[in-house]
């Protein structure tokens, strides 16, 4: 479970104050009632807006996790007064009572084991846009798209950007054992023109990529420090087909989710990328970590890395 403490300033009517108590893994309903308790506006008259300039944050089912908001430790919130909320925000609870009951009877979320073989990411990812079809053969066509992309826009995907020369970057990609992450993630999800989450076990959070583009379907991985699963709804009748894309209104969907990442957490079911220990066989060097790992791989074959 996220049990990262989660500090917010809070600016409202009553003053700039520190709102404390939450962690990542309280719930949506538990901020709103300690919001409530420290500013003095009715619960169901709450307004929150954050960033520069301020937007109104959409706020998911209660029952949801703190991970499914855009908040970090520090931020700025300001908290307004809406009478007119009172009668949609009991309007959405019954929504959501319905769609999570909905969607408890359609089947259940579970993990879709693929292959571990440097282009888990998009055959993952492929598979969701495809209705569950593993196909190991996507990853190429799938690399050469996002090379196709990088390569088109040498002004966006700069070295700075990249960490490498746009040419650079696109040769890497390219190569079968380069593995997939954040950029590739992004540019994906623009081409298909869905939301992509990332469940990550190790932190506990969703990291939504195209969440600012209000798609409207979004697809779920599920990654665990090295490795990149498709998470689908498998249908409870036999025969039906899984559901691998959801509607982005279907917030709850996101709450099953995290209790797959919080089970797999629990279980030690992550690699924490930082810290693992690798030997060097050529010069027998004892390495921590990937970052380490990587650097010692420029001077000697990887694969002389264990």
């Amino acid at each position: 479970m996220a049990t990262k403490p989660l500090q917010l300033r809070c600016t409202s009517k009553s003053g700039q104050q520190v709102l404390t108590g939450l962690t990542l893994s309280s719930s949506v309903g538990e901020m709103m009632t300690k919001i409530s308790e420290l500013t003095k506006v009715k619960r169901d008259w709450i307004k929150i807006r954050t960033g520069y300039p301020p937007k109104v944050v959409e706020l998911c089912d209660e029952n949801n996790l703190l991970t499914c908001l855009p908040f970090r430790s520090g931020d700025t919130i300001i908290v307004e007064e809406d009478q007119s909320l009172e009668r949609e925000n009991k309007q959405k609870r019954i929504d959501n009572v319905i769609q999570t009951q909905s969607l408890q009877n359609q089947g259940m979320l579970m993990r879709k084991v693929v292959p571990a073989n440097n282009s888990c990411l998009f055959t993952s990812i492929y598979s969701l846009m495809n209705d569950g079809e593993l196909d190991l053969s996507c990853s190429p066509m799938m690399r050469e798209l996002i090379a196709g992309v990088v390569l088109s826009d040498p002004q966006t995907f700069n070295q700075a950007f990249l960490g490498r020369s746009n040419s650079d970057y696109c040769k890497w990609i390219m190569d079968k054992e380069s593995w997939g992450g954040g950029i590739e993630i992004a540019i994906l999800s623009k081409y298909y023109g869905v939301e992509i989450d990332v469940v990550d076990t190790k932190s506990g959070r969703i990291d939504r990529f195209g969440e600012d583009q209000n798609y409207p379907e979004r697809i779920l991985v599920i990654y665990d420090g090295i490795h990149y699963d498709p998470l689908v709804l498998e249908p409870l009748i036999p025969g039906e087909t899984v559901t691998t894309i959801f509607s982005t209104k279907e917030a709850s969907i996101l709450a099953q989710a995290m209790e797959i990442a919080d089970e797999a957490k629990a279980s030690r079911q992550f690699t924490d990328v930082s810290s693992f220990t690798l030997k060097c066989l050529i010069c027998q060097k004892q390495l921590t970590g990937q970052t380490d790992a990587q650097q010692h791989a420029k001077t000697t074959e990887p694969s002389h890395i264990t």
